[in-house]
């Protein structure tokens, strides 16, 4: 075939194909056979052969999966992928409600949505493109996963509108999915998911992405993360956009105008919820309208504007057969339910918290007693009661020992405290956990160093501290177990990549009681280098906004411990950086800019610069950007096709700036 025809082709069978997959993934109406999509497919797959500068990205040929891939890489998400908080009771609610309502008055409406077990991600189109998807992370750095997520027939690879923008979604298998993938692994003989939610986040973190395409996954989108030349001025108007670009939105939302038309919706779906072809665990309740969300604003960690209402715990009876002491990093002594196996929430649960001495004595728990077992919140596993009238006569009481089961000094218990504490600096499992850590995620972030390779590297006593992991060498990791060339090499580059942390990571890696990741990062901005940080007196420490009493006592008293200095040196010896890498903290007063202290909104498309570029030099000249026009914006700045925040604007009197007179006053 001609080029020339072999393009026109390929291109109607791809948006054959693409009709196709939408009808039968996204509005579950098939239209045609699948004998005659199958056969559409392979035409298509031969002539992208016969044609392979014809091939593309986007191609529904990309879906089937490439080669495996070697690692995931980090990525940033250009806005914050924040966690909600949680209510677990019509109270919760109603609390919720009252705060809202405290902040923006009576007249605003929710949305209440499914909340999907899946898999948080998030997609970037560009020009109505696929073009990435990564994992949720931390909130603020993903994994990259574009490859697998291209292998989800819900997902559109090409856009009806060529928009650029980011959008949220949950990523998860159906139950029908489910059950086939595990009859399979039993088959195999292989380990069985204990639930959908594990069997669609490890499917979508296999490095092989024909695995991920095996596996029949499904996505429901919820919501705009920004979006270029579109305004939305509400999260219901966002889903029916979503649903116009033909993404697969959850078609049971609703819009409710009282917290009691709320709690009906809920109560109605917790009757319903074992009716679905999926699983969720509880409800997403939003405030509407995105002008008020923006008023609202945040906590530290979640919206002020949405909540998740969670599913009262699954209880289930079972044995308690012993109790297993812990050492934490900061020398408390938790002791932990060891139970007979049991399937609570859709998961196998073996341990339970136990939390402290005390709840054990007021609850009157023995070992072999049976026990009532619950997930708090779905997440983790509680002994809530113990059933007395089981009793044999054969249990056994507890008493929590006197001393540390690790190092056998003397436990103590602190003023205002409940728990036991050890408090030897030198104590195996507080060094230990120190260890892992530092190593994490949120802390140091060296990948390939976990609990069970520090474990290791402890046992072998080629490890003490934190500092003794920049001294590691080739000759001794290649000894380990399950430790090969390959493995070896990429941890001792995860450890060089460590040493140029910005200060803040390395703060929270050393374990500070009280000081958290935000703490560390305030304290980072704050005084820029270790050394500032090491002489900083409790009045430099009260004197900051974030920092209170306890947490100066706690800084300083750490940093007056000769063998922090010690180490402190040691990892300067090493090469890891010791100053802050991040931007500074600005006082408004001390910018000589017009735009210094104003809230101001951009909207429409701008020529000479990105959106993104233009929000990052307005807040370098200490403005603040939202994303809607209120009483409380001071400028708007108006591009090309600006739409509703113009109109806004103008009925408010806001001053109102184009694209040119914003570039001049940059240029000043």
């Amino acid at each position: 075939m001609e080029n020339e025809n072999a393009s026109k082709r390929i291109e109607e069978l791809r948006e054959l194909l693409n009709k196709y997959n939408y009808e039968y993934h996204v509005l579950d109406n098939p239209t045609v056979p699948d004998a005659e999509y199958d056969r559409m497919m392979d035409e298509l797959l031969k002539l992208e052969e016969e044609h392979p500068d014809l091939r593309t990205e986007d191609s529904p040929t990309q879906r089937v999966g490439g080669p495996p891939l070697e690692g995931f890489q980090k990525v940033e998400h250009r806005v914050p992928m924040l966690s909600l908080g949680n209510a677990f009771g019509e109270e919760d609610l109603r609390d919720f409600d009252r705060r809202v309502r405290d902040r923006i008055g009576e007249n605003f409406s929710y949305v209440c949505e499914l909340k999907i077990d899946g898999l948080a991600v998030s997609l970037i189109y560009e020009d109505g493109r696929f073009v990435r998807g990564a994992t949720r992370g931390d909130g603020t750095i993903g994994e990259d996963i574009t490859q697998n997520l291209k292998t989800i027939p819900a997902i559109p690879l090409r856009l009806s509108e060529q928009v650029s923008m980011e959008v949220r979604g949950e990523a998860y298998m159906p139950k029908p999915s489910f059950m086939k993938l595990n009859e399979e692994r039993e088959k195999n003989e292989q380990d069985l998911f204990a639930n959908p939610r594990n069997a669609a986040a490890g499917s979508l973190r296999q490095l092989d992405p024909k695995i991920a395409a095996s596996r029949n996954l499904s996505i429901f989108v919820y919501g705009v993360g920004t979006v270029d030349g579109k305004e939305i001025d509400s999260h219901s108007d966002g889903l029916d956009y979503l649903s116009d670009l033909g993404f697969k939105t959850n078609p049971e939302w609703k819009r409710c105008d009282t917290i009691d038309a709320v709690i009906d919706y809920i109560e109605g779906w917790s009757e319903r919820r074992p009716d679905l072809s999926y699983e969720i665990d509880g409800i997403v309740v939003k405030v509407d309208s995105l002008e008020q969300q923006e008023e609202l604003g945040f906590t530290a960690k979640s919206p002020r504007w949405a909540i998740a209402y969670k599913f009262p715990a699954e209880e289930v009876v079972t044995k308690l057969l012993d109790i297993e002491l812990n050492v934490g990093r900061t020398g408390v002594v938790t002791p932990t339910a060891l139970l007979e196996p049991v399937l609570v929430a859709g998961t196998t649960v073996q341990r339970a918290s136990l939390h402290n001495e005390d709840l054990i004595k007021e609850k009157d728990i023995k070992i072999g007693d049976y026990v009532v077992v619950k997930k708090a919140g779905d997440i983790i596993p509680e002994v809530v009661s113990v059933l007395e009238e089981r009793r044999t006569g054969e249990e056994q009481g507890f008493a929590m020992p006197e001393t540390c089961p690790e190092c056998e000094s003397d436990l103590v218990r602190l003023e205002e405290e409940v728990a036991l504490r050890c408090i030897n600096p030198k104590c195996p499992a507080q060094l230990r956990e120190g260890l892992i850590h530092f190593v994490s995620r949120n802390a140091m972030n060296i990948d390939g160093l976990g609990e069970r390779v520090i474990t290791q590297l402890f046992r072998e006593e080629l490890i003490h501290d934190v500092a003794d992991i920049y001294q590691l060498t080739h000759e001794q990791l290649i000894e380990l177990e399950r430790m090969g060339e390959k493995s070896v090499a990429n941890l001792l580059e995860a450890i060089a990549v460590s040493k140029d942390n910005s200060l803040e990571k390395l703060l929270f890696g050393l374990g500070i009681r009280h000081v958290g990741s935000k703490a560390a990062k305030t304290l980072a901005q704050q005084f820029g280098t270790m050394d500032s940080m090491m002489e900083a007196t409790v009045e430099d420490l009260e004197a900051i906004n974030e920092v209170g009493q306890k947490m100066a006592d706690s800084v300083v008293r750490y940093f007056q411990n000769e063998e922090v200095h010690e180490l402190v040196d040691e990892l300067k010896a090493a090469g890891v950086n010791m100053t802050y890498k991040g931007p500074k903290p600005v006082s408004v007063e001390d910018i000589d800019s017009v735009f210094a202290g104003k809230t101001i909104v951009l909207t429409g498309k701008l020529s000479q610069m990105s959106r993104g570029d233009a929000k990052k030099k307005l807040e370098e000249q200490g403005a603040k950007v939202t994303g809607s026009v209120s009483k409380s914006t001071d400028l708007l700045i108006a591009g090309e096709d600006a739409g509703s925040k113009l109109e806004k604007a103008e009925s408010l009197n806001i001053e109102i700036w184009d694209e040119n007179k914003f570039v001049e006053e940059l240029a000043k």
